[in-house]
């Protein structure tokens, strides 16, 4: 019997049609779809019917896997592709296994000769680097910065250094509750030369990619809100 295949289903970032931000081809795929490992149930259901999925919940697998969840095991998440079945892995927001726990999946995965296919679709953290202006050709993803703030003021100085000696743009991402609290750490903690870039709300109706350098955002100092945001660093 034929193995199946682990499919990286990437979601919408934002509330605008499904349509605007996943091929047809990714769609399909999901349509066809009859067993899903998913960060939380709800969401998961919420986003599959927005894809145009209409069958019955209850005749599909759903399996739970997120930051809370022990490690995974072949025999509770990926067993049925040994019985030929296709398995859709769900991102929470934009791109599968990028500041997301799917990655345990994956190597699982590896590890057991399955084949893994990542589906087209949203990923703000290259929607923003790709309209920054910064560097693309030489890049760091830092994920999430220290929540103390001591701390992460000394992260971003590290940050700011290795920007300027290896012309590198630094990428870091945060809840975004927190949004204003990393904002005005950069404003105070790097030099007024460094650039700063800043991707809110990507591919919905409000997005806004923006990039200054911080002595010009302190004298605009905007509110970013509670909007998810991208934050890029860059020394030119």
């Amino acid at each position: 019997m034929k193995q199946g295949i682990l499919y990286l289903i990437p979601s919408a970032l934002s509330e605008n049609p499904i349509e605007e931000v996943l091929p047809e081809g990714t769609l399909n795929v999901i349509r066809s779809l009859d067993c899903f490992i998913v960060e939380e149930l709800k969401t998961a259901r919420r986003f599959l019917r927005k894809a145009g999925f209409t069958r019955n919940f209850e005749e599909i697998t759903f399996l739970v896997f997120n930051e809370h969840s022990p490690l995974p095991s072949f025999q509770e998440f990926l067993h049925l592709t040994s019985q030929g079945k296709n398995i859709g892995l769900l991102s929470e927001a934009g791109t599968p296994c990028v500041a997301d726990p799917g990655s345990e999946i994956v190597k699982l995965a590896h590890e057991n000769g399955i084949i893994v296919k990542p589906l087209t679709g949203p990923s703000s953290i290259l929607l923003s680097l790709m309209a920054s202006g910064f560097s693309g050709q030489n890049f760091a993803f830092l994920g999430y910065l220290p929540v103390d703030k001591q701390m992460r003021n000394r992260k971003l100085k590290e940050i700011e250094r290795t920007a300027a000696d290896k012309k590198q743009t630094q990428i870091f991402i945060e809840t975004p509750y927190r949004n204003e609290q990393v904002f005005q750490s950069i404003l105070q903690t790097c030099n007024d030369s460094t650039m700063l870039g800043l991707g809110i709300g990507i591919t919905g109706p409000s997005e806004k990619i923006l990039s200054y350098s911080v002595g010009d955002w302190k004298k605009m100092n905007p509110v970013l809100g509670k909007t998810p945001a991208v934050f890029l660093i860059f020394r030119y």
